[in-house]
């Protein structure tokens, strides 16, 4: 029998807002080794498109850029969300239950932000609930009968106030993502213990440069450069029983699909935040149009509430991110 390995996509959404969080998500699908280099997209071809298709029963999976637009409506990016995770293990019922199951030990601190505390909104939210389990089988089977499946969906949102006090302590936004990456590595190594872990994350604001970060965040861990180009940078982390193979890569959400499944999983989750977000604010202050959290939007919006903030004791730093 062929040696069985994990895959990991990484990506995130939020990453510029000045409202709601930034979420960085990680996919694992377990695969036997001779597939980690092919493309998943060809070898799921029978349950999974590279785009969106009218009238196509397939889960379509690519950047969530692709799949979501405001205006046309959450339907297809959560399709596509939704029947990956029932590919992988029972579905939620509602936003809560779902974020239970992807962020499991982060949910309590939802509790802090008045905003988040209302998570009890049903799932689906739009998309057909039944087309949502069809596409789901169709998925699982298709991938058992290639030797594959969908071993695992993490996420790591990180909430305004908890991103402002990790922004002030290190001044830098790109290091706070980094440390949501790494978390989700470790994760993933935790729920698959003494595994070959190969790991694809899209490239990180423009970083040439992992190694340094890499030997700090796994220190028992020996590692190894691979390659350091403009467009890939690839990197093994070395110890017993078993390595991880890292490569972040430009547009790594077009190169592999577990990446582009992690870019879908993280906008879906920032999403539904959102949701509650602004139901939360739209119940105080009716009047004021929702928000992506975007910057001159966002702007906008927290000029619009300031009287609301004061009257309910809501702190600037508990909601609006640094930049």
């Amino acid at each position: 029998m062929s040696q069985r390995v994990i895959v990991l996509g990484i990506d995130e959404a939020g990453y510029g807002p000045v409202l709601g969080p930034l979420v960085v998500s990680a996919v694992a699908f377990e695969v036997p080794a001779e597939l980690v280099e092919s493309s998943l997209w060809g070898v799921l071809r029978g349950s999974v498109s590279s785009a969106p298709k009218p009238r196509d029963r397939r889960v379509a999976i690519c950047d969530s850029k692709k799949l979501y637009q405001r205006k046309e409506g959450i339907s297809r990016l959560e399709r596509s969300a939704l029947a990956s995770m029932l590919a992988w293990r029972d579905g939620a019922a509602s936003v809560g239950e779902l974020l239970g199951m992807l962020w499991p030990d982060g949910v309590k601190s939802c509790a802090a932000y008045p905003w988040y505390r209302e998570l009890g909104m049903s799932l689906p939210l739009a998309a057909d609930g039944g087309g949502v389990r069809i596409a789901a089988s169709r998925l699982r089977l298709d991938a058992e009968a290639k030797g594959l499946s969908v071993a695992g969906l993490f996420c790591e949102p990180l909430l305004e106030g908890h991103y402002n006090r990790l922004v002030s302590n290190t001044r830098n936004k790109a290091v706070v993502l980094f440390g949501q990456v790494t978390r989700l590595i470790q994760r993933v190594a935790d729920a698959f213990p003494g595994r070959e872990l190969h790991i694809f994350v899209d490239r990180q604001g423009g970083r040439d440069y992992y190694g340094q970060l890499l030997m700090r965040a796994f220190e028992d861990r020996r590692l190894a450069v691979i390659e350091e180009t403009e467009t890939t940078s690839a990197y093994e982390l070395r110890a017993e029983p078993a390595a991880w193979r890292v490569r972040f890569t430009v547009a790594g959400e077009s190169k592999h699909l577990p990446v582009a499944l992690a870019s879908i999983v993280s906008k879906y989750v920032r999403e539904l935040f959102m949701l509650a977000f602004n139901r939360y604010w739209q119940s105080h202050a009716p009047d004021v149009a929702a928000t992506a959290g975007y910057y001159r939007d966002g702007m906008r919006f927290i000029e619009q509430i300031q009287q609301h903030m004061l009257r309910l004791g809501v702190e600037r730093q508990q909601l609006v991110r640094m930049q």
